[in-house]
Order: structure tokens, then sequence, then C-alpha cells
């Protein structure tokens, strides 16, 4: 992989993890403690409000998930290592980075 494609992936890496970082933000109201005042909120209204908060808290643990992959991949990069198999040590084809960009994995080891 040359620069270009390395600088390209960099800059799209950070790109996501701004947008990760900008949608917990977000979402850090929606999950907050749900209000159990019965006489604010009507039964339906509470269970579909603690519903939501759950969600909220699922979805953020996926951000989160998704962060953590994708500073790794820009550790691999300053390492010298990204684009190349953890496994086998082979180089992943740019269309697999291109669809997973924490990708660290060739599929051949990824499915095996």
């Amino acid at each position: 992989m040359n620069e270009t494609q390395l600088a390209k992936f960099e800059t799209l890496i950070r790109a996501r993890l701004d947008e990760l970082a900008e949608h917990s933000a977000l979402g850090n109201q929606a999950q907050s403690v749900v209000e159990l005042d019965q006489q604010a909120v009507g039964r339906l209204s509470r269970m579909d409000a603690l519903q939501n908060q759950a969600m909220a808290k699922a979805q953020q643990a996926n951000r989160d998930i998704e962060t953590r992959r994708l500073v790794a991949a820009l550790t691999r990069i300053e390492d010298g290592e990204f684009g190349h198999c953890e496994d086998c040590g082979e180089e992943i084809p740019v269309g697999r980075l291109n669809l997973d960009l924490a990708a660290s994995k060739c599929v051949s080891c990824a499915s095996g």
C-alpha cells in the first residue's frame, strides 16, 4: 500500500472517529436516568422511555466498540502495519479496507 492510500485511510478513520464522537455527545441525553413519576408520565410512556434508554445505551456500546477498533487501526498506521493481516501477514485488499476501515485480518483469516 502506498503513502497516498495510507493518508486516505487515515483521513477516513479520523473523520469516522469525529462522527462517532458527535453521535456520542448527542446520545448522552437519551441515556440519562428515566423519570419514574407516575403522575407526570403514564405507564406506557415510561415503558417507551425505558426502551429508548436501553436502545441508546446499546448504540453507545456499539459506538465504543467501533471507536476502539478505529483507534487500533490508527495505531497500525503509525506502526506501519496497517493493511497487513495480523495473523498471516498478507496484504489486506484495499476493497476490504474500504468496506471496513478497521479490518485487521484478511478474508481468509477472518473467516477461519
